[in-house]
Formats: C-alpha cells, sequence, structure tokens
C-alpha cells in the first residue's frame, strides 16, 4: 500500500454506514473499463511479443503475482495520478499473457460452437432438402395417376356409347356418377383437383412460400449459445417423455393434490429432480413460501403479493434519495449484467423487475444490504415462475405478452422466495462476509482429505482457496453453470435440509475434484486461476449434475456428522 500517511486509502473513503449500503465484493466480475488504467494495456497489445523461441516458461507463484501487482490498488484521493502510476507498474508481459490466455480459451470454446451450430444448421438444410425432394417424386406420381385415369376415363366412355349404340338397352342402368373407384375412398376422382392431396399448383405454392421462408434469415429465431440454452444438452429437441419421467410425475401430481401435502414426502421425490409441469409450485412449498393446506394456499398467496407492492409503493420511490441512490446506482449497473447472453434478462420489462425485487430486498436487510452477486439468485426463481405461464421454450420469450397480472405475480413470488433462500445464508453478505469465509476454509479442509494431490499441488503454486472459491459460495455456483444446470441443482438444494447453506459445501468440493486432471495438469499459478475461473461446463445437463450431487451426497454422508474427521 501508499507510504503517503497524509492520503486516506481508498476502500475506507465515504465509508459511513447506512440502510442499504453497498458492501465490496472480492473477485466481482465484470469490473468497468477505465480507459486511464489501460491505457499502456492498449498500447502494449499492439506491439508484436518479444521473440524468444529458446527461453523455457518460467512458472509463476501467487507471491511473485502479488509482488507484480501489488501496487494495483494503491490510491488515495487523487484517483487519476494514483491509477496512472499503478498502470506504468504493471507487469505488461505477464497481464498480456494472461489475457491472451483467456482470449484463447474462449475462442476455442466459440468455434466449437459454432461448428456445432453449422452442423445443426447443415442437417436441418438436408432434412429439407429430401422432404422436398420426397414431395416433388409425389407430385410426379400423383400427375401420372391422373394422366392414366383421364385416359382410362376416356376409353370408359366411349364403350358406354358403344354398347348403348348397340341396343343394350334392357341392362340396368348405372349412373356414371356412382362408379366408384377403389382407390378414392368411395367417391369417384373425376381430376386430381377433387383428389385428397393438394393440387400441383398448390403444391407449387407451398414450395416457394417454403424457399422464401428459408431465404429470409430474420424469421428464424436468434441462435442462443449453448451456455444459455435451457434445454438439457443430453436430449435431442424436445424428446417424448419416458416411462420412468411420466411415473415420476404421476406421483408429484398425487401427492400434490392431496388437502394437505405431506412436505418430508415430497422432499424425498424432489431430491432427484422436479418435473418442469409442477416445479413452480413445488419450489414455492419447499421454500416455506406456501402452506402445506391446499384450502390456505389461494389466500396466502394473495395476501403475500398485496404485501409486496405495498412495500413497493412505500419504498421505491425512495431510491434517488441520498442514503439509498448509491445502492440503486449499483443495482442499475449490475442487472445488466446478469446472464447477458439471455435475450429474456436483457428485456426492459424484465430488467425493471429485477431492479424493484433487490432494491425492496436491500432496503428490509440494511444488515447487509445489496451485494454484487445476490442479483444472480433471483434468475432461477424468476424462469421457473415463468414456466407457470408459458408452454414454450423461455430464452427468447417476450414476457410483455403475458397478462399484467401474471407478470405481478411473478415478480412478487420471485422476490419472496428470493428472501426465503436469504434469510438462510445471509451471513454471507454481512459486513466482512464471515459465512463465506468460514465455508472456504471448510472446503480447504475437506479437499486436504479427499484429494491431497489437488491440494498439495494447490499449495504447490500458491493458489489460496479464497482466490476462486469465493466466488463459488457468492454467487452459489452460478458463475459456474449453465441456468438450467443451476435450476436442476436448486430442486435437490431445496429438498435438502440447509441444502443453500450447509449441503452447497460439499457441492462446491465434487466440483473441484471433478477436475483434477486438468488442475495437475497446470504447472504455474496464472494456468490455474485461468481454469478455475473458467470451467468448461457449457455443455453439461441434467446428467452431469446428477452425477455431482450424488458425490456431493457421499461426501456428505462421509464427513457431515464427523467434522473433526476431515480436520487435521
Amino acid at each position: 500500500m501508499s507510504s503517503d500517511g497524509n492520503k486516506k486509502q481508498f476502500w475506507k473513503r465515504n465509508a459511513a454506514k447506512v440502510p442499504g449500503s453497498i458492501q465490496h465484493v472480492y473477485g466481482a466480475q465484470h469490473p468497468p473499463f477505465d480507459p486511464l488504467l489501460h491505457a499502456n494495456l492498449i498500447k502494449a497489445g499492439n506491439k508484436p511479443p518479444p521473440a524468444t523461441p529458446n527461453k523455457p516458461k518460467k512458472a509463476t507463484t501467487f507471491q511473485e503475482f502479488e509482488s507484480i501487482t501489488s501496487d494495483a490498488w494503491d490510491v488515495g484521493d487523487d484517483d487519476d495520478e494514483l491509477l496512472a502510476m499503478a498502470a506504468q507498474n504493471l507487469n505488461i508481459e505477464v497481464v498480456m499473457e494472461t489475457a491472451n490466455k483467456v482470449i484463447e480459451n474462449h475462442s476455442k470454446q466459440q468455434e466449437r460452437q459454432r461448428l456445432d451450430d453449422t452442423t445443426e444448421l447443415e442437417n436441418r438444410e438436408e432434412d429439407t432438402q429430401e422432404e422436398v425432394a420426397d414431395e416433388e417424386a409425389d407430385e410426379e406420381a400423383d400427375e401420372e395417376e391422373e394422366v392414366e385415369e383421364e385416359e382410362n376415363g376416356e376409353e370408359e366412355e366411349e364403350d358406354e356409347e358403344n354398347r348403348l349404340g348397340e341396343g343394350h338397352l334392357n341392362s340396368p342402368e348405372v349412373p356414371f356418377a356412382s362408379q366408384i373407384n377403389p382407390y378414392t375412398d368411395g367417391r369417384l376422382v373425376k381430376s386430381h383437383s377433387e383428389a385428397p392431396i393438394g393440387s400441383p399448383k398448390d403444391a407449387a405454392g407451398e414450395h416457394a412460400a417454403l424457399h422464401r421462408q428459408r431465404s429470409l434469415p430474420h424469421q428464424r429465431p436468434p441462435v442462443i449459445p449453448l451456455v444459455a440454452r435451457m434445454a438439457d444438452q443430453n436430449t435431442s429437441g424436445t424428446p417424448a417423455m419416458t416411462e420412468r419421467e411420466a411415473s415420476r410425475l404421476d406421483k408429484f401430481k398425487q401427492l400434490l393434490a392431496g388437502p394437505n401435502t405431506d412436505l418430508e414426502e415430497l422432499r424425498k421425490l424432489s431430491w432427484s429432480g422436479i418435473p418442469r409441469q409442477v416445479r413452480p409450485i413445488t419450489w414455492k412449498l419447499l421454500s416455506g413460501y406456501l402452506p402445506a393446506n391446499a384450502e390456505r394456499r389461494e389466500s396466502v398467496l394473495q395476501r403475500k403479493r398485496e404485501e409486496y407492492f405495498g412495500f413497493i409503493q412505500q419504498y421505491y420511490d425512495s431510491r434517488n434519495d441520498e442514503h439509498h441512490q448509491d445502492t440503486y446506482r449499483q443495482i442499475h449497473i449490475d442487472i445488466p449484467r446478469t446472464n447477458p447472453l439471455i435475450p429474456l434478462f436483457q428485456q426492459a420489462s424484465v430488467q425493471e423487475i429485477f431492479e424493484r425485487i433487490l432494491f425492496i430486498w436491500a432496503i428490509r436487510h440494511p444488515a447487509s444490504g445489496y451485494v454484487q452477486g445476490i442479483n444472480d439468485l433471483v434468475t432461477p426463481f424468476f424462469v421457473v415462475y415463468v414456466f407457470e405461464y408459458i408452454e414454450e421454450e423461455v430464452e427468447n420469450f417476450d414476457v410483455s405478452s403475458l397478462q399484467e397480472e401474471a407478470l405481478r405475480n411473478i415478480e412478487a413470488d420471485s422476490f419472496w422466495c428470493m428472501s426465503k433462500l436469504l434469510d438462510g445464508i445471509q451471513d454471507n453478505y454481512t459486513f466482512a462476509q464471515p459465512g463465506i469465509q468460514r465455508k472456504v476454509k471448510a472446503l480447504e479442509e475437506l479437499v486436504s482429505r479427499i484429494d491431497e494431490n489437488v491440494h498439495r499441488h494447490m499449495q504447490q503454486y500458491e493458489v489460496e482457496y479464497l482466490q476462486f472459491a469465493f466466488r463459488w459460495m457468492n454467487n452459489l455456483l452460478m458463475r459456474e453453470l449453465p441456468l438450467r444446470c443451476t435450476i436442476r441443482l436448486w430442486d435437490t438444494y431445496q429438498a435438502e435440509p440447509e441444502g443453500f447453506s450447509h449441503f452447497h459445501l460439499y457441492v462446491c468440493a465434487a466440483f473441484l475434484v471433478r477436475w483434477r486432471k486438468e488442475i495437475l495438469e497446470e504447472r504455474d499459478f496464472q494456468g490455474l486461476m485461468i481454469l478455475l475461473q473458467n470451467l468448461p461446463t457449457m455443455h453439461w445437463g441434467n446428467e452431469e449434475v446428477s452425477v455431482l450431487l450424488a458425490e456431493a451426497y457421499r461426501l456428505k454422508f462421509a464427513f457431515a456428522d464427523a467434522p473433526n474427521h476431515y480436520k487435521r
């Protein structure tokens, strides 16, 4: 830190505590871009790297990395001057090497995603072309059949005239219209226009429309990146429900249909995942938002929703007051960063809903106030409760098409369920975040017992657990997993006693050991940190999450009731 005693430290300025004040978070993602701070980095990025082909890469440790960047936060009242000094003292080679490696990793992931999307589009085009070819072949066959029918009809007419001309008048008269063609479902087909299938003219029009539709790219919905898709990636499209899934859904419906829901039985059934059709009401019951008695649910919902919008009327107008404007400003900045790859969360009406939910929660919980990362915790509840009103996929869904009452219900239900979750882990967000500190320490001790090689490897390169696991605890792994996986994970967290506050520790331990091979292959501090902050989970689905949860349960069974067992 700076040796100038006359300058106050950056973090201690304006430190007056007010209700709903913002707490600084270690390792916050998406820092704002400062042109002054990054000026030298931009200049350095335009220069070719020095050619040292024969010089081996030197392994770095955290101590060296810390000494290189020790002055990065040494700022006082004159921010611009000190930021410029810090930018000059940064080791550009280390920073650029790290940045280039991150960019390279992301480029590879995007390239793989692009290839996957291209292959999928090519398959669709091939299927469409095959369908068009089949339809054209059917048309040709129909035309030939039509010509044959016309020729047969002419021959029959000539034979009839000849018979009449020869005096066969004593035979029964059979009207022409009553002659039945066995291939026309009991009615006469004079021409192709009366056939059950469309005429060549209609088919040609359909083909023209099909080609026009394929030639207009704006009619296709935007391609959602793999990491942002809500459907399970272990399945293709929307497959038919399996017999096991249908049986589980029936069990849920029978359990929920009773006058008093057995919550213990509901938890057991929900541990292995909750069907989408019954997930909204099941989450509300397991979180304690709804009562088990079915007769009381409607009145409780109405009362809680009215209470929430009473908070809006009472507090939301104060967001621009002097004591609250910093909180609201930080919320307003963080909301657009919430799941930026999913179009649903970039809609203005959705962002306004999130702003109201987070601001009201911060005002009503002055001990912690708003902390960066809490914004992520709203999204699973919001998505699940949107599914209560729609059948289609949610990524590109326009929420403005919902009725106003439905949107108000989704907003109020998301607020109360998020509040229930945070009530159990609020010490994660109070001053100095003691809950996270304890959990990260417990994670370190647990990993040292279950996989000593991984633990010693990170010790060797001076990687502190707090440097990567803080975000795992602060955001409940939401930055590490796709949202579809988070929703499946929370099915089990809702069903598990103290799932968010206690079971999450064992999930993090299982998650870390899951990447032991990749961790042991990295041979320096920078490589380990890049890996641990960018783990390749974009392809994950329900199957991978289920395996992770099973391993976490095994660890809990072994260590939860014997905490001294994993302490050295």
